[in-house]
């Protein structure tokens, strides 16, 4: 994102997405602390509560909710990963599409790990307008959607010289990832703060990706030019 956003040093950029990184792994991990100890039953029930109001009082919410929701499934998180593969093979960045396939491969088989770990039940289905199976805790279509959105909103910006437009570019990247989350909470098939640590992972891991990738270019540069 530094990158995108027109910092200059690469050395600088390299180890200030590698802070980012930790940075986000390190609240995830604070959010997950905080759950553990049922510090986010208030607000997360709070969350709900609000949620399932929104719902009965403007219909039209529980549509447009499952339609941004489907943005973040697994089916068209799959299509969009391999389209935008595709795409860098044929732009002569096979390297980025590599790296961007193995951050979501990665990131979804760490997701999963996560919440068995956890073991978090998902809200009562009294709360949810539609029941979904499985574990609640991180988010997945959070977590994935934060990897892709954002990993596809830093390498758009890249290409781009104007730094408003690189701005916009991974503004709408944020924008796609938050509306998903939020959709998982208005649903009810999510607490408040499994979509909040599916954010700070998949930021972190789409960020620890670029470092990785960053790095090993720099490598491979090096050893080119001696």
């Amino acid at each position: 994102m530094l990158q995108a956003l027109g910092l200059q040093s690469r050395t600088g950029r390299r180890w200030l997405t590698f802070a980012f990184a930790m940075l986000a792994l390190s609240g995830f991990a604070a959010l997950a602390s905080e759950m553990r100890e049922s510090e986010t039953t208030h607000w997360d029930t709070a969350a709900l509560h609000l949620a399932q109001q929104w719902r009965a009082s403007h219909p039209l919410v529980e549509a447009v909710m499952r339609e941004l929701s489907s943005l973040g499934s697994t089916p068209v998180m799959t299509l969009f990963t391999v389209l935008a593969a595709g795409y860098l093979c044929m732009a002569g960045r096979p390297a980025r599409a590599v790296a961007m396939s193995l951050a979501m491969v990665t990131g979804a088989l760490a997701v999963t790990a996560l919440k068995m770990g956890f073991g978090r039940a998902r809200p009562d289905p009294a709360f949810a307008a539609l029941v979904q199976e499985g574990l609640s805790f991180p988010s997945g279509h959070a977590s994935m959607s934060a990897v892709f959105y954002l990993t596809v909103g830093v390498l758009l910006a890249q290409r781009q010289e104007g730094l408003r437009v690189r701005a916009f570019l991974i503004g709408i990247a944020a924008l796609m990832t938050g509306l998903i989350g939020v959709t998982r909470v208005m649903l009810g098939v999510h607490w408040a703060s499994d979509v909040l640590a599916g954010w700070a992972f998949g930021a972190g891991w789409a960020a620890l990706w670029f470092w990785i990738a960053s790095h090993l270019r720099d490598a491979r540069m090096n050893r080119a030019a001696s």
